[in-house]
């Protein structure tokens, strides 16, 4: 279950594992009991949508069985996880990062539409 890149969570997985976090033998009321060097340090876990701490996924987050197969299931062949929401997905024929949800969204946040691309400062749209 060793993995070096920083799982991102759903937001439901997100509010599992800050169940969880309570848990931990390191968790202090809010605080990080290995991150304290003389002074109280949050625990990442309760901030954050990702997996960053080594010891809440060894020793906390196989309590969860369900929840540790979910983040750590290996994508079937010709599936990929995506980078924003953690869900699997078939990508299409091109090269893509997010699943069709998730694309979406970054579209419609973004200043520039899907077929558009930025030039000097600013994306102009025409207004023909």
């Amino acid at each position: 279950m060793e993995t070096h890149e920083i799982l991102h969570m759903t937001y439901q997985q997100y509010r599992t594992v800050r169940r969880l976090v309570h848990e931990c033998c390191n968790y202090d009321c809010g605080n990080c009991l290995l991150l304290d060097n003389g002074e109280e340090c949050v625990c990442p876990q309760g901030i954050t949508h990702s997996l960053i701490c080594k010891w809440f996924r060894a020793a906390v987050l196989p309590l969860d069985a369900g929840l540790c197969a979910a983040l750590f299931s290996a994508p079937s062949v010709g599936q990929r996880r995506c980078r924003e929401c953690g869900r699997t997905f078939a990508p299409p024929k091109h090269n893509t990062l997010y699943c069709s949800t998730c694309a979406a969204e970054r579209v419609k946040r973004s200043k520039c539409g899907p077929g558009q691309r930025k030039t000097g400062l600013m994306c102009r749209k025409s207004t023909l």
